[in-house]
């Protein structure tokens, strides 16, 4: 099954095929464009780069939040469209489940985070059974000092992930340093791969009974900063 994903969750911007276990191409961009500059260059280049067509996918798969409201829009409703296009499925797929695969080869608790700011992040927690990553919590917004609390209650070592790991991780260390001590954080891989995503994509769309009914729909988790300042004001 060839695998076409993309990320647009968060400041990085990540496109690759996949197919099976294998990496057929990826491209990764950290420079600050706008998603909607980047993302329809990236794709065009991994299928030309690849040598295979868009006919020729059999998954679309996409981060569906959380993360940047906007990011998620342009890559969600890309893979939609090239999809809708083709023919061809399209999922969605947690930005946070995602991320964990980049710590699939671990064996302890999994501890995705991403920036959510004022001292907030969204997280998930998942484990390594089996060499499958099993979810142990729905994708969630907390603060940090939260978040400290759920984790103090697990024995086995804790692995942070995602562009807000080092912040939890200091923060942790802050508060309370024999907890730290059981607390790692991964700053190479911080960000999602669109790999990963693809990996993940095959793994949940093959476990569907009801290939009708895959998900492709965005989970924002906190409403948009514009919608919540609205209902504020309606308040008032």
């Amino acid at each position: 099954m060839k695998v076409l994903a993309v990320d647009s969750s968060s400041v990085t911007a990540s496109v690759a095929i996949v197919e099976g276990h294998e990496i057929i191409a990826q491209y990764f961009l950290n420079v600050g464009l706008t998603h909607s500059q980047t993302l329809a260059p990236m794709i065009e280049s991994v299928l030309k780069s690849s040598g295979i067509l868009s006919s020729q996918i059999d998954l679309y798969a996409a981060t569906n939040g959380p993360g940047s409201f906007t990011g998620i829009r342009i890559g969600l409703s890309t893979v939609k469209a090239m999809a809708l296009a083709n023919s061809k499925p399209c999922l969605g797929v947690s930005s946070l489940y995602s991320l964990a695969y980049n710590l699939k080869d671990k064996h302890n608790i999994l501890c995705a985070c991403m920036d959510a700011r004022n001292n907030q992040v969204y997280n998930a927690l998942f484990k390594v059974e089996n060499n499958k990553i099993i979810r142990l919590t729905e994708d969630r917004a907390i603060d940090i000092n939260d978040l400290k609390k759920k984790l103090s209650k697990f024995k086995e070592k804790i692995e942070i992930v995602g562009d807000a790991a080092e912040i939890c991780y200091n923060s942790f260390k802050e508060s309370d340093e024999d907890f730290a001590k059981n607390v790692f954080f991964y700053s190479k891989n911080k960000y999602i791969s669109a790999a990963n995503l693809g990996f993940a994509a095959v793994e949940i769309y093959e476990n569907q009974e009801d290939k009708n009914k895959i998900n492709s729909e965005i989970n924002y988790i906190r409403i948009p900063q514009a919608q919540r300042l609205l209902k504020e004001n309606k308040k008032l």
